[in-house]
């Protein structure tokens, strides 16, 4: 997958026998994936695969620390995993297009949140592009969903969910979803990253909607 490209094929595809533009551009969803080293990357690539079979373009940023994580969790290489993605971003690219609120997307899912990465979205420091890459969906008003993965929770780490909450971001604890009977960790996974992209109002139709004790 490319690294910060410039995306031209849109307009391209547009422009008729005359050689102008058609007078509708239809729009895809564009939405950046930030992965750290908390444990849980198997929801990250689930979030990928989810957003490609949406045909969403994704944006993918991947911490040193999410590429060990994913590689002891799982069987996926960080290759693979980038690989789902459309565009991939050197975490340390601070130039690169996404740290920009002028580069237009639907928002943003960290999956999952690190503590260290939720205190520095929380406190502003932008020292990574994940961390500015939050601080700009935030600063522009577009969707933050922070998939925190850790427990106990001390007093430091509820009340940097508490500010950030009230900057206008999403703390998603990924709680299982016991209620649908999973029958494997995978049933479950499916119904927390449905749960979080039905956040971006994307229905990945593979999680179970509550509807009441008659079921």
């Amino acid at each position: 997958m490319p690294e910060s490209t410039n995306d031209n094929d849109a307009l391209r595809a547009t422009s008729n026998g005359n050689g102008s533009l058609s007078n509708c551009i239809s729009h895809r969803r564009r939405i950046i994936v930030a992965m750290t080293g908390a444990t849980g990357s198997l929801m990250g690539i689930k979030v990928l695969i989810a957003l490609r079979k949406l045909n969403v373009e994704t944006h993918l940023i991947m911490s040193k620390w999410a590429e060990q994580t994913l590689k002891y969790e799982t069987d996926y290489h960080p290759a693979n995993v980038k690989a789902l993605a459309d565009y991939t971003y050197n975490i340390n690219d601070m130039a690169a297009r996404v740290s920009s609120g002028s580069f237009k997307t639907d928002g943003m899912i960290v999956v999952p949140c690190s503590m260290k990465s939720l205190a520095a979205i929380h406190s502003g420091f932008c020292d990574d592009l994940i961390s500015r890459v939050a601080d700009v969906m935030l600063k522009e008003r577009r969707r933050v969903v922070l998939v925190a993965r850790e427990t106990p929770l001390s007093e430091i780490h509820l009340r940097n969910m508490l500010e950030v909450t009230r900057a206008g971001a999403i703390i998603f604890p990924p709680v299982p979803a016991l209620y649908i009977k999973p029958a494997s960790v995978d049933e479950l996974v499916d119904q927390s990253v449905g749960r979080m992209l039905d956040l971006f109002d994307l229905d990945t139709n593979d999680f179970i909607r509550w509807d009441g004790w008659g079921k």
